[in-house]
């Protein structure tokens, strides 16, 4: 029996149980095998980015979790694809710049003009109207994230489908199975959809991260060192794990319109993967009772929020709570 055991190997699962390993905890990881949404997720961080439909206490964890990613990287010993080249928000028509006028008035971020973006990006389409450089805002790779942790916990990593928390014998369990927390705690946590496609061409086209309105639709495009960039990303009340037509095609003509050379990249992977979202899109991190931790339900920030919740719940498990908790709570539901 080991003194605390997480259920979830995902993201945040592996940083919970990465960080109790580090302060001298018994921890084994229970994973059934399946990938979760670290494995579509483009991993972009960027606390800003969505700030004006976000509550201030998710935005200062946000903020905090971020402040925390570079050490975090480097901790892991190898290269995840940390990247500081900051992202690119833009707008193409005038109704997407009505849009995005209003976040980044609150970032206080100074407008660019398109001759100025394309300095920046010159595969930038001639239609960009504006935008703004964040240069907070910047990228990981959550595959290799993840191979990373795995790698430093592989001896303690169980190959095992948990459906019942009464499984677990041990001292304290940590709940961090995403969509499955549901199942396994009674939690409102929902799966979220969301298509994603990779692309893959000569590396340099794209400097970074691109975040638009196109035409009303919101989009990403995360370029990686070694030339695939990711395109993401659709978000359906669904619970399915088809790729559709519609939604490859609404992708793939929104990364067209804002980039037109990538017509010339080899479309690699077409993938699905399902946000755990809850009621009020924060996560549920804490105490569920006097034996069950939850981590949980961090919807679209779970690449972003993994460091910090790594700290947040080692330290729970350990006998101290932070005041950064108190609006996160599982008992909120």
């Amino acid at each position: 029996m080991s003194d605390v055991a997480v259920v979830g190997g995902g993201i945040v699962g592996l940083s919970i149980a990465w960080r109790l390993v580090q302060r001298g905890v018994d921890v084994h990881v229970f994973d059934d095998g399946d990938v979760g949404a670290w494995h579509v997720a483009a991993g972009m961080l960027a606390p800003g980015g969505e700030s004006e439909h976000e509550d201030p206490a998710l935005i200062r964890l946000m903020e905090r979790s971020a402040d925390l990613w570079p050490g975090f990287a480097e901790g892991l010993g190898v290269e995840v694809g940390y990247d500081d080249a900051g992202t690119l928000s833009l707008a193409v028509t005038a109704d997407d710049l009505a849009e995005r006028s209003r976040l980044w008035t609150r970032q206080a971020l100074p407008l660019l003009r398109p001759t100025e973006l394309r300095e920046l990006e010159p595969a930038l389409s001639a239609r960009v109207r504006a935008g703004v450089f964040a240069s907070q805002e910047v990228q990981v790779d959550p595959r290799k994230v993840v191979n990373a942790l795995r790698a430093r916990l592989v001896d303690r990593i169980v190959t095992k489908r948990v459906d019942s928390l009464s499984e677990m014998d041990s001292r304290v369990v940590v709940v961090a199975a995403g969509c499955g927390t549901a199942a396994l705690t009674g939690l409102p946590v929902r799966p979220v959809k969301g298509q994603v496609l990779r692309l893959r061409g000569e590396p340099g086209l794209l400097r970074h991260v691109l975040d638009a309105a196109v035409d009303g639709r919101p989009i990403y495009v995360v370029p990686r060192a070694d030339g695939e960039v990711v395109v993401g990303a659709t978000q359906e009340e669904l619970t399915d794990r088809k790729i559709t037509a519609g939604g490859v095609h609404e992708l793939l003509r929104a990364a067209l319109d804002l980039v037109p050379a990538l017509a010339e990249f080899e479309l690699i992977e077409t993938t699905v993967g399902h946000r755990p979202g809850t009621p009020d899109n924060a996560p549920l991190l804490g105490w569920l009772d006097d034996h069950v931790v939850v981590a949980a339900g961090h919807f679209r920030n779970g690449i972003l929020l993994a460091p910090i919740t790594a700290d947040l719940i080692a330290d729970l498990v350990l006998g101290s709570s932070s005041p950064l908790l108190a609006d996160f709570s599982p008992r909120r539901f």
